[in-house]
């Protein structure tokens, strides 16, 4: 493969274009009429918010399995296995683990104590309009990182299929997505982005089991010679199948790699638009049933992602993957165009339609989710308990929560224009940070330790919040490398990419120090009430 290959999968030729655009109409069309479909199923706030609570565990299992299936997981971490190998599949096992603490001390206890919202479950025992408009402020936050790699990588993988070079062309595909996920989130509400999300899942996994089973064939299924053709052709000989590549070279890399898996295996547990997840379903069995399906579909992608990432490591040039973007987010749709006949055949374009077109049924699937969340979190926490004081309609709160939708679109759409050149999984892993700083330490303490206070709760979602999103504005993910969201100014102080080594640990030490220095007395009885509640599920809605 060479520098014209890579010019050449801009649309696997020009003659290809027609079918590539199709597929995408073809996507588009499909979930707009799942969309308008669930819209008009959509007749109040539980609707709108929780999907009328129907959905199945395996349903939801599969939803969830289809919003943390993000860019990050398809494009981010494919790219970085294909240039940093070992490192780079350091992502697919961090995402994978973090199940664990969402399933364990998560999922159950949430859906048993909250009705639709993070928020419902801090204000229960505390004062409501502080500690819903900490909730809202955060979820927001971290829907708007998460919503940074989604876009960057709609941005990439558009272009690359229609030949966009231009920096305003590559902004008109990101402004694209933001208009198609404001229109699914505010016709579709909660039912029709769990039917999108469904539907991307299998689409998602089936064109992985697609590109893997091609992969293995083409080395005779064969592990052991996929990897030593991957080390060969990535320049790097032996080191690049060992730890060290990335985040080995030095004392400092060494603590980026500790700070990013504290904030992979912690962050999973915050998220916003997973945790609205356990509000779809009808009861706490379905509930467990629902992360037990996501483990065992997201397990089975994360082992595929090795054939994906190493696969593109042996098949591909290292500099034409970089050349192509140089944070390796095409390396999976390069890959899907190589082992179909590559960049000149009708099987390589072919392929490489249909792999883009799951990656951007992933990306808008995602994207709905996370702007739903967002969106809920301002209409019900801010909009409705906080600026009307619990005095809203169901009404006049979902149509909050849509012109939320819009304003939060807008926001991700100008910046997801400036991160467009950064690695997905690393800008996902961002998120996951601030998730697991502000999120995390607050809805544990407020589901299992009797003395949290009102201002342990704003300390540890003000602090955390805070921490983590200094520390990101200040290191080189924004500025001071040629990787840098801004590369030609460098204002950067802290010295690691990922803050979850400083914020995390900072988020639990502020909740737990403002509990103790708060002259409020915790509520015994509500705490009482809240435990009951989160492990019975009695008094549930």
């Amino acid at each position: 493969m060479n520098t014209y290959t890579v010019q050449l999968a801009a649309a696997g030729a020009s003659e290809h274009r027609p079918l590539i655009i199709t597929l995408f109409g073809l996507f588009v069309v499909a979930t707009l009429g799942i969309t308008i479909w669930a819209g008009r199923q959509t007749k109040n706030a539980a609707d709108f918010y929780a999907g009328g609570r129907q959905f199945s565990g395996f349903q939801n299992g599969l939803a969830i399995s289809g919003d943390y299936m993000s860019a990050a997981s398809f494009l981010g971490i494919a790219g970085a296995i294909a240039l940093f190998g070992y490192d780079g599949f350091l992502y697919s096992i961090g995402f994978l683990v973090a199940w664990l603490v969402a399933l364990l001390l998560v999922a159950e206890p949430l859906r048993n104590s909250g009705r639709y919202t993070m928020g419902d479950v801090l204000a229960y025992r505390m004062r409501q309009r502080p500690v819903r408009t900490a909730a809202g402020t955060s979820t927001i936050v971290v829907s708007i990182f998460y919503l940074l790699a989604q876009m960057a990588g709609a941005g990439v993988l558009v272009s690359l299929l229609l030949g966009i070079t231009s920096d305003a062309g590559k902004i008109g595909v990101v402004a694209l997505v933001g208009v198609l996920m404001i229109v699914y989130v505010s016709i579709g509400g909660m039912k029709g982005t769990t039917w999108v999300q469904m539907v991307k899942a299998v689409l998602l996994i089936a064109g992985t089991l697609l590109i893997t089973f091609l992969v293995l064939l083409k080395f005779d299924f064969d592990i052991s010679d996929l990897l030593g053709k991957a080390a060969e052709n990535s320049g790097q000989g032996a080191a690049f199948l060992e730890p060290g590549l990335k985040y080995g070279a030095t004392g400092t890399s060494k603590l980026d790699f500790l700070s990013l898996g504290i904030a992979l295996v912690l962050g999973t547990a915050g998220l916003p638009h997973i945790l609205i997840r356990f509000y779809t379903v009808p009861t706490a069995k379905a509930a467990r049933k629902s992360v037990n399906w996501a483990i065992g579909i997201i397990g089975g992608f994360y082992l595929m992602t090795i054939a994906l990432g190493f696969g593109a490591a042996a098949l591909l040039d290292r500099n034409d993957i970089i050349a192509s973007n140089k944070a390796g987010n095409t390396a999976a749709p390069l890959l899907a165009q190589e082992i179909g006949g590559g960049a000149d055949s009708t099987g390589g374009a072919i392929l490489l339609a249909v792999i883009s077109a799951v990656a951007f049924a992933t990306i808008l699937a995602v994207v709905a989710g996370l702007t739903l969340a967002s969106s809920s979190s301002f209409a019900h926490d801010l909009y409705v308990n906080v600026i009307r004081k619990g005095r809203a309609t169901e009404k006049e709160e979902v149509r909050a929560a849509r012109w939320a939708t819009v304003f939060i679109g807008a926001v991700a759409i100008v910046l997801g224009a400036f991160a467009r050149d950064l690695n997905v999984a690393g800008l996902v892993a961002l998120a996951f940070a601030v998730a697991a700083s502000a999120n995390l330490p607050t809805i544990l303490y407020s589901l299992f330790w009797k003395r949290f206070t009102t201002r342990g709760a704003l300390w540890s979602i003000y602090g955390g919040l805070i921490t983590s999103v200094v520390l990101v504005l200040f290191s080189t993910v924004v500025s001071g490398k040629p990787t840098s969201m801004f590369p030609d100014v460098d204002f950067h102080w802290f010295p690691l990419e990922n803050p979850g080594l400083v914020s995390i640990p900072l988020g639990f030490l502020l909740g737990w120090l403002g509990s103790l220095l708060s002259k409020e007395e915790p509520d015994a009885g509500k705490y009482a009430e809240l435990e009951v509640k989160s492990l019975t599920g009695v008094g549930a809605h």
